[in-house]
């Protein structure tokens, strides 16, 4: 039997792992890795801002997760610079500025390593209910705008032709992942989102016959990851969060097997048979 605490963990990390499975796939289809890092990387800047001015945590979080998304696409549009350097000097910058408004705030005590690499043992009731919700709104938004954000990952010029609006689309694919940075810092910390986020989908990749195919793959694959991951960190008594992002890699590494090939291989068939 599981402890009241392991129920909202598991409950808590299936619901970010609902979302980030899809949105996952979009940061591979369109290489933005970095991205995710810089938004995770400016999320340690939003709890020193929360803890500072003494507001919600995951509201801080998410607006200055998209403050740093918006600032990003004005900055590329009216700034010489590429955009991998900007990604570095927002995130980078971000990072240190975070800490070093929390080394100033020398009357709030600040568990460092639980901002950075998660603890998800300490979720409530209220944050499993605010994930989940914020996790289905993701996912309603995310099939509402599924064709034009599909559409424009696989050719811009094309989905404006198409009249699909393609820069809305953009936006609000910046703004799902500001989100789901928000609510999953609880989870596997500041260092660790992106793991969440990107290496579920490349497993889920190996497998799946098509784009919706390779999303909800990914979820139930990070879904399993969580899941393994409180176990092993149970059993082994090691850290939850890291524990989780293992779970994840053991299982993009499962997918690279002779087996899985064979699997990979057999799935392409069939839908060829189709």
């Amino acid at each position: 039997m599981w402890d009241d605490f392991l129920i909202r963990a598991l409950f808590a990390g299936l619901g970010v792992a609902l979302i980030a499975g899809p949105l996952g796939c979009f940061v591979i289809w369109r290489r933005l890795a970095y991205f995710g890092d810089t938004l995770s990387h400016g999320a340690l800047l939003g709890v020193a801002l929360a803890l500072l001015f003494e507001v919600h945590v995951t509201a801080a979080v998410f607006v200055l997760s998209a403050l740093i998304a918006l600032s990003l696409l004005w900055l590329q549009r009216h700034a010489s610079i590429s955009s991998d350097a900007l990604l570095g000097l927002l995130s980078h910058s971000a990072l240190a500025i975070g800490l070093v408004v929390l080394a100033f705030m020398t009357w709030v005590r600040v568990d460092l390593l639980g901002l950075l690499f998660g603890d998800i043992l300490a979720v409530s009731w209220l944050d499993v209910g605010l994930i989940w919700f914020g996790a289905l709104a993701a996912l309603g938004f995310l099939g509402i705008m599924w064709t034009s954000l599909f559409a424009s990952t696989v050719n811009r010029e094309l989905a404006e032709a198409e009249g699909l609006k393609p820069e809305r689309a953009e936006l609000l694919l910046m703004l799902l992942l500001a989100a789901i940075i928000a609510v999953a810092i609880k989870i596997v910390g500041v260092l660790l989102i992106t793991s969440l986020l990107i290496i579920p989908a490349a497993a889920a990749r190996r497998f799946a016959p098509g784009p919706v195919w390779m999303a909800g793959l990914a979820s139930g694959l990070g879904m399993l990851a969580v899941t393994g991951g409180l176990l092993g960190s149970m059993t082994y008594d090691t850290p939850t969060g890291p524990s989780i992002v293992v779970m994840a890699l053991i299982l993009f590494l499962v997918s690279l097997t002779p087996i899985a090939s064979r699997i990979q291989h057999r799935i392409r068939h069939a839908k060829i048979a189709d």
